[in-house]
């Protein structure tokens, strides 16, 4: 009889879906050689949002990314595991300057991607958003948790 009402009720209940992490968004500025950049960033500055990273999604807008924050300095190795688009991966030390950059990891995969030496944090964009922007090892990125946060910076691109 227990079979026959849980094939009535539609059979057991559906596992729940995984708990998706919210992120926290804050405003970001990258300095070249010859202007600024502006992005909002999401903040991986949790374990579980660490974990979850941009997996899965399908699409972000050119001017968005996330920024991981570690806590600590530290060698970092990134994957790229449920993660659809690819993405540039910008490795940044404790002062905000960028340390290495791989630029459009491949999606889906599971080959780790070093920081090649100590760093702070991991900035992740839009694949070939670094080449496009003229991104390099050597400028600054500006945000609170490097301590040089700016609001408005001179010299900023139009539209970005």
């Amino acid at each position: 009889m227990l079979i026959l009402a849980l094939g009535l009720a539609g059979g057991p209940p559906a596992p729940a879906p995984l708990a998706r992490e919210s992120f926290s968004t804050s405003e970001l500025w990258i300095g070249t050689s010859s202007t600024r950049h502006r992005f909002v960033v999401e903040m991986a500055d949790t374990p579980a949002r660490r974990s979850q990273g941009l997996m899965f999604r399908e699409s972000m807008p050119i001017d968005r990314g996330m920024l991981f924050d570690f806590g600590r300095i530290q060698d970092v190795a990134m994957w790229m595991r449920n993660t659809l688009i690819p993405l540039d991966m910008l490795f940044i030390n404790a002062d905000g300057t960028i340390h290495h950059i791989i630029v459009a990891a491949e999606p889906q995969t599971d080959t780790t991607r070093s920081s090649n030496g100590k760093v702070a944090a991991v900035l992740e964009l839009n694949g070939h958003v670094s080449e496009l922007l003229g991104i390099s090892v050597g400028d600054t990125v500006y945000h609170a948790m490097f301590g040089n946060e700016l609001v408005h910076p001179p010299g900023a691109a139009a539209g970005n």
